[in-house]
């Protein structure tokens, strides 16, 4: 079933000034467990560059074209509008004949009709038992503190990943990449990333893309982690889109809840990055509060 509740616009966000010193903290953290670094963040690392050691990216991995037309689907598909090349929709639909298309999967946590059907040992626990819960979407978050369970999570996350190869998509979209932000430090920074690089290698060898879905903090491991580009949340809304497009190269599709947002992205980066601004709920045209704005 499409994700209902999907967007993480509503959660928590840091200020800019927050942003900067996270970002020090963190990558200082991921340097010191891999001493053969992620290099700098502008690196861009096209299809037809030199790759990370840990991408193992294939020549025939497609990247989005740069400042092109796009709209997020990710709670329902439709007719793309006129002038969208880039379409993201949920795993269980289908690509939109013709355009870019990116595969939504809800990897990092369990979606509250999912969190059943997931090994108990795999939801990530406090210290009494209880699984640890993101509020703001109700979903239970996967347990990935471990080499062990990062591989064991994968395994289910990468047949996600298989489907969306064989129904033909271009990339993949692993949401809640930031989910260690919400363990209540049960999580880390390098599990997020090591975990990610698990996704990354699958995905490529799939021929598929893949997208860093926001986590602006961690935008200089995009190398070691293999990601391709980035899907972004309100980047104009918090002042983020320079962190994305130094570190992909302009690869940057964002979509904005806000007109406020949409201004404020437009006006710096509309030449340059893919906005849309859509509704929180991402709905579909003819449902109420319907929303889609390009300009």
């Amino acid at each position: 079933m499409p994700p209902t509740g999907v967007s993480r616009a509503a959660g928590a966000r840091r200020t800019a000034g927050a942003l900067a010193a996270a970002l020090v903290v963190v990558l200082s953290a991921l340097a010191g467990c891999d001493s053969g670094g992620s290099g700098p963040a502008g690196d861009t690392g096209d299809s037809g560059g030199k790759q990370g050691r840990d991408s193992s990216k294939p020549a025939a991995v497609r990247l989005p074209p740069r400042g092109a037309g796009f709209d997020y689907q990710i709670g329902g598909a439709y007719p793309p509008p006129k002038g969208v090349r880039i379409v993201s929709r949920d795993r269980s639909d289908s690509p939109a004949p013709g355009l870019y298309n990116i595969c939504y999967v809800n990897a990092f946590q369990a979606q509250p009709e999912e969190r059943s059907s997931w090994p108990a040992g795999l939801l990530l626990r406090d210290a009494h038992g209880r699984a640890v819960i993101d509020e703001d979407w109700n979903e239970a978050l996967l347990d990935i503190g471990t080499p062990a369970k990062r591989e064991r999570v994968a395994q289910r996350v990468n047949q996600w990943i298989d489907g969306c190869a064989r129904k033909g998509f271009d990339a993949v979209e692993p949401d809640n990449y930031d989910s260690y932000t919400r363990s209540h430090h049960l999580l880390t920074a390098a599990d997020a990333t090591a975990f990610m690089t698990l996704l990354s290698r699958h995905a490529h060898a799939r021929h598929l893309a893949v997208a860093q879905k926001n986590t602006a903090e961690l935008a200089g491991a995009r190398k070691r982690a293999g990601l391709d580009f980035a899907v972004t949340e309100e980047c104009g809304q918090y002042d983020e889109c320079g962190v994305y497009a130094k570190a992909f190269d302009d690869r940057v599709v964002d979509i904005e809840y806000t007109d406020t947002g949409l201004r404020s992205a437009l006006a710096r980066w509309g030449d340059r990055l893919s906005i849309v601004r859509r509704d929180r709920n991402v709905s579909t045209p003819g449902s109420k509060g319907y929303v889609r704005e390009v300009r």
